[in-house]
């Protein structure tokens, strides 16, 4: 095995079964961070300090490894989850940026990150994900949507006043648009892979919302502990009893 394949092998072959793990993990990341920064009343900038470090952590052990390693590989995607919702409600809410002004930051971010990754690498696909450097921009990128998935989950349910269910509708709809155009068009499927990766984080929120919030709020008001325990376990699941396989490079 070459080293550009040792190095793709560290990023799974996007299925049906990545896409439901990736669902679940972006809504763990609003139950976790809100049970750190509101339930253990840590705020949002501590919380956003620990996971920050979880990340950090995450990323470089992520990048250390010779191989695919799915439990190291999720336990990033969580972290970024995490971090992503706490420090969107950081900026939203303690910066008093509003749900509005955040997701045109963040957004402007992402763009930015695929830009400079494209202008630098020549490709932001993740079958091109070769190399540290790569890496690194893939692991960026993905803080960067994960965090505006927050920002975008929060503007849509109550600045667009959707609520929690009426915006986890119209994600869940524009990912079935999405999945669509990918066996029916010839719509280039690195813009509706970064897509459908974006998306799935503002249904996550909302659907982590709709969970733990209250329900004079429109939510089930249930444990952000005990919701928290029981995605994990779901993805526990997931991620043993259906095996991944590390993506191929495309000639």
């Amino acid at each position: 095995m070459n080293t550009d394949q040792q190095a793709l092998s560290k990023v799974p072959e996007v299925t049906l079964v990545f896409w439901i793990i990736k669902i679940l993990a972006t809504t763990l990341g609003e139950t976790g961070g809100d049970a750190v920064s509101m339930s253990m009343d840590l705020g949002y900038l501590v919380g956003t300090g620990i996971f920050a470090a979880i990340f950090i952590v995450a990323v470089i052990a992520q990048i250390s490894v010779k191989k695919f390693h799915p439990i190291i590989y999720w336990t990033t995607i969580i972290a970024t989850t995490t971090v992503g919702t706490t420090l969107a409600d950081f900026a939203d809410r303690s910066l008093d940026i509003g749900y509005t002004g955040g997701t045109t930051i963040l957004f402007s971010l992402l763009m930015a990150s695929l830009f400079i990754w494209y202008r630098i690498l020549g490709s932001v696909a993740v079958n091109t994900v070769t190399s540290p450097k790569s890496e690194m921009f893939y692991w960026i990128t993905i803080m960067f949507s994960q965090t505006l998935g927050t920002a975008l989950g929060d503007w849509t349910a109550n600045s667009a006043d959707l609520g929690y269910s009426g915006s986890a509708i119209v994600f869940g709809l524009m990912l079935v648009i999405i999945a669509v155009a990918y066996y029916k068009t010839k719509i280039s499927h690195t813009i509706l892979f970064w897509s459908a990766f974006i998306l799935t984080r503002p249904l996550g929120a909302v659907v982590g919302d709709f969970l733990d919030k209250p329900i004079s709020k429109g939510g089930l008001e249930l444990s952000r502990y005990s919701a928290s325990a029981t995605l994990f376990v779901l993805m526990a699941c997931f991620i043993f009893f259906f095996a991944q396989k590390p993506a191929k490079q495309v000639h």
